[in-house]
């Protein structure tokens, strides 16, 4: 009687269902690899941004928050430069509305930006959860056919003879299922925790542009009515 096991169904198994599962042990080898590496970048991401915008809470100014950065590097330095560069280039040629209009442009930009960095490999989780059982369910379909095919060429309908081919051909979908499961789980974890980080870079914008607010009302010396009284 012919063993069972993965091992030896996966051996027994006709060329391109083999090649059907070794596609998939790969796709899930890449899902395993993707949730290390973006669990990794993720959790960097927030904790380094939550640092600078902790050390920019006092900040009065575009330059004071910059220098309380120092030499970082990530989305907030960028929008801060970006928000400087903006006073700089359009000093004494544009109104302040002006200056903020054209500085929420180039924030948007360096926020898509960030959010297409960041949802890097979620694509991939996507193409796998979505393709994974119907690959397995092919290389299913295909193993079934061999087995039929063998089936009349022995012209018996022995269960001993048909179980293990049919069980051969079954392995693929239960493989496709193993690579697409975790692949969906994973992208949902990380559907929420981008949102959450996306929601942080957002708030980091906030901030630059009230700095420059504040860099503009300084610049031009606004009086705050209550105070002008």
């Amino acid at each position: 009687m012919r063993e069972l096991s993965p091992w030896s169904m996966f051996l027994s198994a006709d060329i391109l269902v083999k090649v059907v599962m070794i596609g998939l042990a790969l796709a899930s080898l890449a899902t395993w690899t993707i949730f290390i590496a973006k669990t990794i970048e993720l959790s960097n991401a927030r904790r380094k941004l939550r640092a600078s915008l902790k050390k920019i809470a006092e900040a009065r100014s575009l330059a004071e928050a910059q220098f309380a950065l120092g030499a970082n590097e990530g989305v907030l330095p960028s929008l801060l430069a970006a928000a400087m560069r903006e006073a700089r280039l359009s000093a004494g040629i544009s109104s302040d509305s002006g200056i903020k209009e054209r500085a929420a442009s180039s924030f948007a930009e360096i926020v898509r930006a960030e959010a297409r960095r960041i949802r890097v490999g979620m694509g991939t989780l996507a193409s796998i959860g979505a393709t994974a059982p119907f690959i397995g369910l092919f290389g299913t379909v295909w193993g079934i056919m061999n087995s039929f095919i063998g089936i009349s060429k022995s012209q018996t309908t022995n269960l001993a003879v048909v179980a293990p081919g049919i069980a051969e051909a079954l392995l693929a979908t239960a493989i496709g299922l193993v690579a697409a499961i975790p692949a969906v789980i994973i992208y949902n974890h990380f559907a929420r925790l981008t949102k959450s980080y996306l929601e942080l870079v957002n708030r980091s914008s906030g901030a630059a542009a009230r700095l420059l607010s504040r860099d503009l009302d300084r610049t031009h010396g606004t009086v705050h009515p209550r105070a002008a009284e």
